[in-house]
């Protein structure tokens, strides 16, 4: 496969994916960063690792519709051939038009046991703080298809983790995040196997 990650923040995921693929365990190509900062950490991985970068950002094009907004991200994929679309703590919802293109191609990995957890606003140390609040004793990550509904596409894979007494929100993201850098790795492992099915435009 030919893969594209979308992030924007300092791309641990990203860096993850790329040790898988460098380790022999991914066999899919990483050709592609798409980010809307072009500031962030997954920018000098990318940079790091010779992977091309394209920054697309309503700051940059503001006065473009949704359709022409949406036709950036799909011409580049195009371009591509991309055959994946990988979220990788990338920070804005994805476009109604890409999700539609590339039905079933786009994953995401969330930091809490999905449906709880989820939607607006539920991202990064967030999700954490939230899980903490609520005394759940339980937490973990889910990773899913992306729809037009935010944190609701269909679940892949989920994996739990007991919140410890004296677990604070930086605790518990970092043990979370060890978890992440495993098991998407493995998911897209089981993609490329053909265990986990994609879109049936998948090339």
């Amino acid at each position: 496969m030919n893969i594209c990650v979308f992030a924007s923040g300092n791309g641990s995921n990203f860096r993850a994916i790329i040790g898988a693929k460098r380790s022999g365990f991914l066999s899919s190509d990483i050709c592609l960063l798409i980010t809307n900062n072009s500031g962030c950490g997954a920018v000098g991985i990318a940079k790091q690792y010779g992977i091309d970068v394209y920054h697309i950002s309503r700051y940059i094009f503001k006065d473009i519709d949704e359709d022409e907004y949406s036709g950036l991200f799909i011409s580049k994929l195009k371009e591509y051939k991309i055959d994946l679309i990988v979220l990788a703590g990338y920070m804005k919802k994805i476009d109604t038009g890409v999700i539609h293109e590339y039905s079933r191609r786009i994953i995401n990995i969330h930091p809490a046991i999905l449906p709880s957890f989820g939607g607006s606003g539920m991202y990064g140390i967030n999700v954490h703080k939230a899980v903490l609040n609520s005394g759940v004793k339980v937490t973990g990550l889910t990773v899913h298809f992306v729809d037009d509904n935010y944190d609701k596409g269909e679940i892949i894979l989920q994996k739990f983790l007991d919140v410890h007494d004296d677990d604070n929100e930086d605790s518990l993201q970092k043990r979370v995040l060890s978890m992440e850098h495993k098991y998407y790795s493995e998911v897209i492992k089981e993609i490329e196997t053909g265990k986990i099915k994609i879109g049936n435009n998948f090339s």
